[in-house]
């Protein structure tokens, strides 16, 4: 088994989880009008833009889920193949790519630019 996969697999699961915790508890329990999906963007965002960043917000932690299970998969004992380390190497550099966007966006203030490196680089040492 490798370690380092499994546990960045368990990670990128994580903060998929945290990032949506904190979303909805932090940004859009103030947007909703009692219901589920949240519409109301006050005098800046029409409710088409709420909804669609509501949805964009948790597709990260989709894909991010994804990412996981993948590394779990891979972390499986198994002879390597081609597909693998393509799959290896996207899932690096996606992760990697994305921490610095967040890192550089927000300057460092946001902390998902933490998780996704630390996913990264625990690809890296697989």
């Amino acid at each position: 088994m490798n370690t380092y996969f499994a546990i960045a697999g368990c990670l990128a699961i994580v903060v998929g989880i945290i990032h949506s915790a904190l979303g909805e508890t932090l940004i859009f329990r103030h947007m909703r009008k009692d219901t589920f999906i949240p519409i109301d963007g006050g005098t800046i965002l029409k409710e088409r833009h709420v909804r669609i960043l509501w949805a964009s917000w948790h597709i990260v932690t989709v894909f991010g889920w994804g990412f996981g299970s993948i590394l779990l998969w891979l972390s499986l004992p198994s002879p390597q193949t081609t597909v693998e380390v393509f799959v290896e190497n996207a899932i690096l550099f996606s992760m990697f790519i994305a921490s610095l966007m967040v890192l550089i966006a927000t300057k460092g203030k946001h902390p998902g630019w933490a998780g996704l490196l630390c996913v990264a680089i625990l690809v890296w040492l697989g």
